[in-house]
């Protein structure tokens, strides 16, 4: 099972790599519902995004791919 501090040590390593593409998830966080359970299972949510922000994240996605 993974820990709070470990799911928000990740949504800060997803946030920097994506930022290193142009890309930023302005919802892109830590699911509290899911870190209030018992036992806590941490979710990250990605949220929503505009098509521009859909488009370049697909965009890099198939360039690292390649």
């Amino acid at each position: 099972m993974h820990s709070p501090a470990e799911a928000d040590a990740c949504v800060q390593e997803l946030r920097a790599a994506l930022a290193a593409h142009g890309i930023a998830l302005p919802s892109l966080g830590l699911d509290l519902p899911a870190l209030a359970s018992r036992p806590a299972r941490p979710l990250i949510t990605l949220g929503a995004c505009n098509l521009l922000t859909a488009q370049a994240l697909a965009a890099a996605l198939r360039r690292g791919a390649a």
